[in-house]
């Protein structure tokens, strides 16, 4: 039992590295991203799905790997770039998480953290769909508790690309609009991005009073 919580709480610790190094103290650079993709010529998009995937998994903020898919490769482009990034980028970090720590969680036996997983089996697609869409909660670190809680890989994916796809549009259309702030793209970009706050927040609203209705009447 000592193997598989000390490799959760190695994850733990992974997971607070990341966040302190790329959300608070901005470490990466993202010239040096566009630089290494810009080198791939016409595979770029190719070369930036798993790459943006991967830095998604270190905790790399969403909005600034939409932005720079933006930047590189226009609004269209991007946007199918970031959702297939984001979407990839979902998986892993629940594959992850689940090596790392889902042996942990359950042999812990806690009948709260036990609720949780069960109510995920019957509304994970729904979950993941609010939560992406929720405004100002980054992607990376719930799905590494979806994974260590027992998620299912097609939930993620499907979730992440059904709940992501607005926000991908959004902060892809902003980047590929730096050059021009008060132009179209931009400003399409703003508007759909404060609709799907709205939305994301009333959708969370509405799935955690249904969840907590459904906790009660057992």
């Amino acid at each position: 039992m000592a193997g598989p919580r000390l490799r959760l709480a190695l994850f733990a610790l992974a997971v607070a590295a990341g966040l302190l190094a790329f959300s608070v103290l901005d470490v990466l650079d993202t010239r040096d991203v566009q630089q290494v993709v810009d080198g791939a010529g016409a595979f770029a998009p190719v070369v930036y799905v798993p790459l943006s995937a991967v830095l998604g998994c270190l905790l790399v903020p969403g909005p600034v790997l939409a932005g720079v898919s933006g930047a590189l490769f226009g609004t269209a482009t991007g946007t199918v770039v970031t959702l297939s990034a984001s979407t990839l980028g979902a998986v892993l970090g629940l594959w992850i998480a689940r090596w790392a720590g889902r042996d942990a969680v359950a042999d812990l036996g806690h009948a709260r953290v036990e609720a949780v997983s069960r109510a995920l089996e019957r509304h994970g697609l729904g979950a993941v769909v609010a939560q992406r869409l929720a405004p100002g909660v980054p992607d990376a670190p719930l799905t590494y508790a979806f994974g260590v809680l027992g998620l299912q890989t097609w939930q993620i994916a499907l979730g992440t690309l059904v709940g992501s796809a607005p926000r991908a549009f959004s902060y892809t259309a902003i980047g590929a609009s730096l050059d021009d702030p008060t132009g179209a793209g931009a400003i399409a970009g703003a508007v759909v991005l404060i609709l799907v706050t709205v939305v994301g927040a009333e959708v969370a609203r509405r799935l955690f009073v249904g969840v907590r209705a459904a906790q009660r009447g057992r």
